[in-house]
Order: structure tokens, then sequence, then C-alpha cells
């Protein structure tokens, strides 16, 4: 590691120099979550495009991190950038507060892929899930939301619970300036565990569960066999709603998760990706709900309660995301994305097996992860008891040396329209290095 990063301060001058210039940056960063980087600093950006990014110092890198999911349609697709152009250099206008044709047609498609009936705009999935936690409420009488310990929905402060020793909910580690103690607003339930979950459900005060079909930000955790079909009946049977999250799961085919295994949720919400890189979020509803919620006179639906913000459903947003969804992140490409992900585990499991390290490695679609732990957890908390922080650092500085880029908040890698086979078999030796080097 020490070798590494000397390595990377060599190789990164101008990143180093411009990160230490940054005293008027909280953090030293735009956003502080970008100091979760290996190395003593993080790589600066100069450009991006389709699967590859170049830094300020010169470097180009393969992308499987594709801004965490955000451009999962790869950097500055052509199809979105000519809709960007067009909507706000040719016709004028970003946002006015006025619809655009544009959105029906986002609307439209979006119910063909996930099957919700009606839908709404955001900026992020953040405030989506906000928006469908007031819905909710709202339309239950209910005070309270269950999720799944380590989940990840954004900075939602309903969802930052885990469970503890005890197997109660506690508030997760770490939660910045929390509004009131966390299991006021919230319950917790292990992903895949049934039981645990109709038993905080028959407290009987749950207006939704929020959940994302597999969890995705503390490492893949698939659902079992019955899991999910399991989940709605127990909301059904208790009353609650289900919302599902597939802003990250969006990885598992044009209509998530949802499509993919025929799930049947009352809201789901949705973000990054669908923007091709231009900040967009949506959530949808059932026809039965969204009536039940339209027929409530006692709702203001139009200027209270965070409806998602001036800027949301603007007309660039939108227009992007019919770009996107139209043109660049079709069903084609992500059967042609799926096979790549396919190839990047089949490398990553034979390193795994040439040495027979005690790891694992699972797929959702386009998104492929490894695990310092066989087999793979099934839970969230099995997940985080099994982060190695040392190890993972270790192995992105090591490829990003070398030129490769993943998550850097897990050992995730993602594949966009514009990744290669040979993208793919890169990523595959440099890891094989990477680990004889270890067992050396």
């Amino acid at each position: 590691m020490a070798r590494e990063s000397a390595e990377a301060e060599r190789r990164n001058p101008r990143s180093r120099a411009a990160y230490a210039r940054a005293d008027h940056l909280f953090g030293r960063v735009p956003m502080t979550w970008m100091n979760k980087t290996a190395g003593a600093f993080p790589r600066y950006l100069a450009g991006a495009r389709g699967a590859r990014v170049t830094d300020i110092d010169g470097h180009a890198y393969i992308d499987f991190c594709l801004g965490d999911t955000g451009a999962m349609a790869g950097h500055s697709p052509a199809p979105v950038t000519e809709a960007v152009h067009h909507r706000y250099a040719e016709l004028g206008g970003a946002t006015a507060m006025l619809p655009t044709e544009d959105a029906e047609w986002v609307g439209a498609e979006l119910t063909r892929r996930f099957g919700l009936a009606r839908w709404s705009f955001s900026l992020t999935a953040t405030d989506a899930n906000r928006w469908a936690i007031r819905l909710a409420r709202a339309v239950t009488g209910r005070p309270k939301i269950l999720v799944n310990s380590y989940c990840y929905h954004g900075s939602v402060d309903e969802s930052l619970i885990v469970t503890g020793p005890d197997g109660t909910g506690t508030a997760r580690p770490g939660n910045v300036g929390a509004p009131c103690d966390v299991t006021l607003t919230s319950r917790v339930a292990e992903f895949n565990d049934l039981a645990g979950l109709e038993r905080e459900l028959a407290y009987g005060d749950v207006a939704a569960v929020l959940m994302e079909p597999a969890l995705t930000n503390i490492g893949i955790v698939l659902p079992e066999p019955g899991y999910l079909t399991g989940v709605r009946e127990l909301t059904r049977r208790y009353g609650a709603l289900l919302i599902n999250d597939e802003t990250h799961t969006f990885s598992a085919g044009p209509g998530g998760c949802t499509a993919a295994w025929d799930l049947e949720p009352d809201l789901l919400t949705i973000g990054k990706a669908i923007g091709g890189g231009i900040p967009a979020g949506a959530y949808g509803l059932s026809a039965e709900l969204a009536d039940r919620l339209l027929g409530r006179t006692d709702l203001d639906l139009v200027d209270m309660g965070g409806v998602g913000g001036t800027l949301a459903g603007n007309a660039l947003s939108v227009a992007a995301t019919r770009a996107t969804l139209e043109h660049v992140l079709t069903d084609e490409a992500f059967a042609r994305m799926a096979t790549l992900a396919e190839r990047f585990e089949a490398g990553v499991r034979a390193g795994i097996e040439a040495h027979r390290l005690p790891w694992s490695v699972s797929r959702l679609g386009a998104r492929t992860e490894y695990r310092f732990t066989s087999p793979a957890p099934r839970t969230g908390t099995e997940s985080a008891a099994a982060s190695d922080p040392e190890l993972e650092d270790f192995l992105h500085l090591y490829l990003a040396n070398r030129g490769i880029l993943l998550t850097p908040f897990h050992n995730m890698a993602l594949m966009c329209p514009d990744t290669t086979e040979r993208d793919v078999d890169t990523h595959t030796e440099v890891f094989a290095a990477a680990l004889a080097e270890l067992a050396a």
C-alpha cells in the first residue's frame, strides 16, 4: 500500500496540488463524499466520454465506477448531449415552471418499463424517496417507515437505522445531525428475514416498507427464493404500502428488478441513471394509490410538503431523461451490458479461485461486486461485517494506478453501453496481478 500510495502521488502532481489549494471547500472537495478515495487525495476530472475518464494529469481510465450509477448511460452520450443542447441552446429555457410534452413521453415509458401507472419527477432519488414516504404516511395515517438494515436510500432520515446486537433498531453509526431518535420514525428488519419483517409489521404502525429489491450499497445482497414474494404478501396482510427503490437495482434490466422479477410495488422511486448524467429522479404510483391521493380534499398536493422543489420536472432534466430512455439505456443496451457483467464476474471468480481465497462475487444485471467473505452475505449486517477497508483501498489504488476505476464506496463494477470486452479483460488481468502480489 505504501508503494502504491507513493506511485499515486508521483503520477498525479496536478491533482495533488489542486486538492492542497482547495481551502474554501468544506473538506477540500465539492461534496465531502469525494474524500472516499483510495490514496491521500482524489484525482481531479478533466473530461469523460463513454466508458473513459481523463484526469487533469492526463491519465485515461476505464471507468467501471460510472458515477456510482449516475453515468450508467456512459459519460455524455451523444443523444443526451444533443437533447440538452436542443432544449437549452436552441429552444431555450431550462426551468420555467411549465410542463413540456416530453414529460408525458417519459411517464409512458416508465410505465412500460416498471408497470406503475402515474409518475412525477424530482431531481434526485433521495427527494423521490422523501415524497413517497410523505404520500405513504398521508394515505395510511401511520407514522413509521420500515427499511432493511444497511439499506441505501440517499440521505433520507428514516432510512438511517440498523439492527443492533439484540435485533432491535438503533441509529446507524456516524449519522449526522439526526432530527430525532430514528426509532421514533422507523422500524428495521434484516434483508431476507421474513420472520423479522412480520414481527415489525405486526405493531400496526408501519405506513410503508421502503426497500431495494436487492441491497447494493453495502455490497450486492441478492434476495433468496421466495423472499420478495413474502415481502409483498406480508405488506398487504398488515396494510403497509411497498416502495421499491430501483435507483441502483436499475442495473437488473430495462425495468429494474421490478420487471425482471415480476414485482408489484405500490410506489417506485428511481434517480441517477435515468437522466444520462443530468440530475433527474422520478417516483411512480399505482393507479389505485394515485386515485386515493388525488381524491383527498384535505391534502395540498400542489404547494405543501416537499413536492420536489422548484427545479423538479424542469424541461432540461425531462429532455435528458427522454433521450436516455429512448436512445441510450434501451432494452438492447441492457442485454449487452449484462453479458459484459457476466464476463467481468467470470474474470473475478477465476482470480479468486486461482488463489483459493475465501471471497465471493455477485452480479445484478449490469452490476458486479466481489466481497471478502464466502459464501456471499445474505443480510446487510453480514455484509457490513465482511468489510475490509484496508484491503479495499489497496485494490482500488492498485487498479487506479493502472488505469481502472471502481466505485470508491465498495468493490462495484458497472457496465455502460460503451464498455467493451477488452475493458473487462483488462480488469481481469490487472485484478489477477494484484491478487498474485497479495498471495506472494
